[in-house]
């Protein structure tokens, strides 16, 4: 019976900074381990657009985006959580009331509302996605404004209440810190699409990994018996089975090796 292992990508299998540098050790161990007959899947908050190359590359027998709501085992789709667009316009309407920083999130792109206050931070996303090829060019306004998920940043000025009142209603809100919140339709986490998945290939439980670095990961690593923490990821340490070095320490390569997946 194979393993399986579910890889978070930011701070897991890349770096955050600017380099998005992927160790030539996390590249050797995951195509090692899928040698040997286990399953390596991609388990992101990222919207499918957004999985780059270089990460797909790496070589995974399926992808999982948007913290669950989308699910490819090989190359076919298994299972897409999808809004209607009036929902989604009514929430964009809430956003600004709330006067909160939002980017919308689908499938095939980010959606951005001019009306909303300008942070540092989504200066800093938007340089990012730019130098990545990334188009920030459409708008809440836009006839094909639709999401899966979005995130927002908080200001000393934003109503939070309203915003953890009504968002609460319909979406998971994931604090990801310094202000700044996930949203995910209530239903769909990183879990869900792992008991998708085990169910799709039936992989006991007691064969899956994960491995991850921020909270937004705490639902994956909860969901297997084989938890791994990226070292540095402090915030997840009391909650996983393993903690291996940091990603530029052949953290990747070390927690399989560990567990003798390669």
């Amino acid at each position: 019976m194979p393993a399986i292992i579910f890889f978070d990508i930011d701070g897991t299998l890349i770096t955050e900074d600017a380099r998005r540098f992927i160790p030539e050790s996390t590249r050797s161990a995951v195509a090692e381990t899928r040698r040997r007959g286990n399953l390596a899947f991609i388990n992101s908050g990222r919207t499918a657009f957004n999985i780059s190359s270089e990460v797909r590359e790496l070589g995974f027998d399926g992808i999982i985006c948007g913290c669950g709501t989308y699910i490819e085992c090989g190359s076919e789709l298994i299972f897409r959580h999808t809004l209607k667009q009036d929902f989604c316009r009514d929430i964009a309407e809430l956003m600004r009331k709330c006067n909160v920083t939002p980017v919308y999130e689908h499938t095939d792109g980010y959606f951005f509302d001019d009306k909303a206050p300008v942070t540092d931070d989504l200066r800093d996303f938007l340089e990012n996605f730019v130098e990545s090829g990334i188009d920030i060019s459409r708008r809440v306004e836009d006839e094909d404004f639709i999401f899966d998920k979005f995130v927002i940043w908080v200001n000393e000025n934003s109503d939070f209440e309203l915003f953890r009142r009504e968002v609460g209603k319909h979406f998971s809100i994931i604090d990801r810190g310094n202000g700044f919140y996930e949203n995910v339709p209530l239903g769909c986490t990183k879990a869900t699409a792992i008991d998708t998945v085990l169910k799709r290939y039936g992989i006991p439980r007691e064969n899956a990994y994960a491995i991850g670095d921020s909270m937004n990961d705490l639902p994956m690593l909860e969901a297997v018996p084989n938890s791994i923490a990226m070292g540095g990821a402090e915030c997840l340490y009391p909650y996983v089975a393993y903690v291996t070095t940091p990603i530029e320490e052949d953290g990747i390569y070390n927690a399989l090796s560990h567990y003798g997946l390669i």
